[in-house]
């Protein structure tokens, strides 16, 4: 077994790594919210607008599907912020794991080293894949938005068509 002895930098190498992770998680937890209430706001409007339309409107049903779509990204985005919040409690467990790990090590206790850098290397690795996981959700939300956006622009597109002919 190593000795602390032969390389001062091992405590602080295996608490860095949870702490960087933990702080891109929180970073990124803080983004999600931010969409979360980008969503709750785009949401409102757009029940508004269909609320002004007649069932019968053309531009109805494209209101219609953006409102579907805007409530399977807030799903997409909560399932997202909730792993986002349990990889971060995985990173930061995972650094405590570590340092009590390192404390083990200092005084020669095998047996309870060799167990916290099993279970930290568990935590760790359950904090990056739960990391992964809420990004692949954040891309497939993404998709959805810039269907929005796009169904929105030929919308608007066709708006200021009609208003140009219209003056003709």
């Amino acid at each position: 077994m190593f000795s602390l002895n032969d390389n001062p930098f091992a405590v602080l190498t295996a608490v860095v790594a949870p702490a960087v992770l933990t702080n891109a998680s929180s970073v990124l937890c803080l983004g999600t919210s931010n969409r979360i209430a980008r969503v709750v706001d785009r949401t409102r409007v757009v029940a508004a607008e269909i609320a002004s339309l007649q069932p019968g409107n053309p531009e109805y049903q494209i209101w219609v599907n953006q409102l579907e779509r805007l409530q399977v990204r807030s799903q997409l985005l909560f399932k997202a912020l909730r792993i986002l919040y349990a990889s971060l409690g995985c990173f930061a467990a995972a650094a405590l794991i570590s340092v009590i790990g390192s404390a083990m090590a200092f005084y020669r206790q095998d047996f309870g080293f060799r167990a916290c850098a099993v279970v930290g290397l568990a935590t760790g690795t359950f904090g990056v894949a739960g990391l992964v996981w809420g990004c692949v959700s954040m891309v497939r939300e993404t998709r959805l938005a810039l269907q929005n956006i796009t169904e929105e622009a030929e919308l608007a597109r066709s708006r200021y068509r009609l208003g140009r002919e219209g003056r003709k």
